[in-house]
């Protein structure tokens, strides 16, 4: 086997190692906890919300196992296994010009893996969802949303990935550099038009109804210096009963989105805290060097594709047999998370400071205690575990333990009086 492939198989291996050995010790250390409520939360959750919590976690993390099983073994399959190849040859029977040849490629394998983890898509669902009395959606909305995301990937997708196999073929050895102009100009596009166009498609976003907290809300953006296209109720509970809020868009096309079970459950004053927290996330550039980072890794992801697409063993040592553009790219984004994976803590480190400065904003703007209180219905109503592992929730969590995060709001709100 070539050092290539024998460092690739090693790392997927340990990585699937660890994730299964981290899952596993989720499980344990929620189940352990499972009849006590921590003391912080006593007054607030119920012993019967609690150990829902617990069995819930328990249940989803049951189910990863068989993700982690299924990734790596997937993998396996398309690489050293010989399915890219397959699929690359299954394809020339149509004798399709080259850039059209490889995007039918990389979007029939793409698709493929899609197909794959569908299954435990629609178990966690109709099984896991439903059984916990979260699930909402009906097997018809979720085949029309099924749809709807396969339309858009092709509609969006398969014109990405021809002009990126085009620019592989015919633009040269700087081909990287054109591309990540294009990707560049691709997630602009899509980031500042999902919230009108795109987003639509799955939801129903209306504008918020209640004129005293439309008044407070509006209050608040104006001390904080923020414009947007205003403040939505997006119709989730069509689907869940998971409460959420979220920020999305960029330039004039922000907006703050609330889920509909979101304003069913709170008062006013903890809503506005939660929002004042999403603020704080646009106020302090958050969403801005997030993107910025992601351009800047992709472009360092481009130019090393550059250099392993020139390299004739990056192709032989992971099973393919005829080197081309979109051979290149799909062994690369099949391959590259087995490299990249054990970077994951940091970017969860990254996202939990983040955090913490978003709700420190919110303290400065509005109630600390109103959000912690607005926070620990959600971790309730969400059946959000309040005991997890701390090597899992260093490893993966973006957001911070439930513990830790209530106890510093509780210190921001003891500062404010």
């Amino acid at each position: 086997m070539h050092w290539f492939a024998t460092l690739f198989v090693v790392l997927l291996l340990a990585s699937t190692a660890l994730r299964s050995w981290l899952n596993q010790r989720q499980i344990a250390a929620v189940a352990a906890h499972r009849n006590r409520v921590p003391e912080a939360f006593a007054s607030q959750v119920d012993l019967d919300a609690h150990r829902k919590a617990a069995d819930y976690t328990v249940s989803l993390a049951r189910l990863n196992r068989w993700d982690i099983l299924l990734d790596a073994v997937v993998v396996l399959l398309l690489t050293l296994g010989g399915g890219i190849d397959a699929i690359d040859r299954a394809w020339r029977a149509a004798s399709l010009p080259a850039a059209w040849h490889g995007t039918a490629v990389v979007l029939s394998t793409l698709l493929l893996m899609s197909a794959l983890s569908l299954p435990l898509s629609v178990y966690r669902t109709f099984g896991v969802e439903a059984r916990f009395g979260f699930n909402r959606m009906t097997p018809g909305l979720y085949l029309a949303d099924l749809l709807k995301s396969l339309g858009l990937t092709l509609l969006l997708g398969g014109p990405l990935v021809f002009i990126i196999l085009f620019l592989m073929q015919r633009a040269g050895n700087l081909w990287w550099l054109y591309a990540w102009f294009v990707w560049l100009a691709f997630t602009l596009l899509i980031t500042w038009a999902w919230p009108t166009i795109f987003a639509p498609l799955f939801n129903k976003f209306t504008p918020l109804a209640d004129e005293s907290l439309k008044s407070r809300t509006e209050a608040l953006l104006a001390r904080c210096g923020f414009s947007s296209k205003g403040v939505f109720v997006m119709d989730g509970s069509r689907r869940s009963v998971h409460g959420n809020a979220y920020f999305t868009g960029v330039g004039r096309n922000k907006r703050i989105v609330f889920f509909d079970t979101l304003i069913e459950r709170l008062q006013a004053p903890e809503i506005e805290a939660v929002l004042a927290h999403e603020l704080g996330h646009f106020r302090l550039h958050h969403v801005r060097s997030r993107l910025l980072l992601t351009f800047a890794f992709s472009l360092g992801g481009l130019a090393l594709l550059g250099a392993l697409a020139a390299w004739p063993q990056f192709y032989s040592s992971l099973g393919v047999t005829q080197p081309s553009a979109h051979a290149a790219l799909l062994l690369f984004m099949v391959v590259l998370p087995a490299f990249t994976f054990f970077l994951t803590p940091i970017g969860a480190w990254w996202s939990r400071k983040h955090e913490f400065e978003a709700d420190e904003f919110a303290a400065k703007f509005a109630n600390a205690s109103e959000l912690a209180q607005a926070l620990v219905k959600l971790y309730r109503d969400n059946a959000t575990t309040l005991t997890p592992d701390p090597l899992h929730s260093t490893f993966y969590d973006s957001h911070p333990p439930a513990l830790i995060r209530i106890a510093r709001l509780q210190q921001l709100a003891t500062r404010s009086l």
